[in-house]
């Protein structure tokens, strides 16, 4: 809790049970008042290690990012939180930076707070190729499109609750690229923060680099596109 605020911690996961005891331990217990974790039909141990720390366990059986965060943003709504944080579960974000997302939010009165890779300090090999280049075409787009400059499409970000439900979520694949063009599109104050990255610790879920562009391409563009007539 920083000044009164009650902030939660969203983390859509599957099958992280290597991960998940790290992630999970990383996060400032001073600050957060609660850890959503969305399982999305793990059948290792994940649940069970969500269960031992602690944190709040659902169930998402709809594959995809988007459903697992739109799970935990229903059940949010009845704990009304002031601020909330998306996390991946693969340990390739550093949870104890929390901090440097919520405060421009309590501090600035910034809406929406993204945390940066490519303004970070990521470690050797951690962005991928289909990952620059998924970050190159739908930065440029968006710059073209709704005239905002933004360098990254991480997950890691922090946005005011209120502010959250306003952009009415519903994409699954294209979920980070339609909370960043809706955000703009409703004139939110955003702000971009240098976060830290390392390499995930899952397998990837791209095989390679030319299928891995292919599938992003696709999901960039059909998001771009998308909101551009979703109010």
């Amino acid at each position: 809790m920083l000044d009164n605020n009650k902030i939660a911690v969203i983390i859509p996961a599957l099958n992280e049970e290597k991960t998940m005891p790290l992630v999970l331990n990383d996060i400032p217990e001073d600050l957060v008042d609660e850890v959503v974790v969305v399982d999305n039909g793990s059948n290792d141990k994940t649940p069970s290690i969500v269960r031992e720390k602690g944190a709040t366990l659902l169930f998402e059986p709809r594959k995809g990012y988007g459903y697992p965060c739109l799970k935990a943003i229903e059940y949010l709504k009845n704990k009304k939180p002031d601020i909330v944080v998306f996390l991946d579960g693969n340990y390739s974000d550093y949870p104890d930076q929390i901090i440097n997302l919520v405060e421009p939010i309590v501090r600035q009165h910034y809406d929406m707070v993204l945390g940066s890779r490519v303004m970070g300090q990521a470690e050797k090999g951690a962005l991928r190729v289909p990952v620059r280049f998924g970050n190159f075409l739908a930065t440029t787009l968006i710059r073209i499109f709704y005239g905002f400059n933004y360098t990254d499409l991480g997950p890691f970000r922090a946005i005011k609750f209120d502010r959250l439900l306003e952009l009415d979520m519903n994409d699954n694949l294209g979920w980070t690229i339609e909370m960043q063009a809706k955000a703009v599109r409703r004139k939110f104050k955003i702000i971009e923060v240098p976060v830290s990255y390392r390499k995930g610790k899952g397998k990837s879920k791209f095989t390679g680099n030319i299928q891995g562009i292919a599938v992003i391409g696709y999901r960039i563009l059909y998001a771009i596109f998308r909101n551009l007539f979703y109010k």
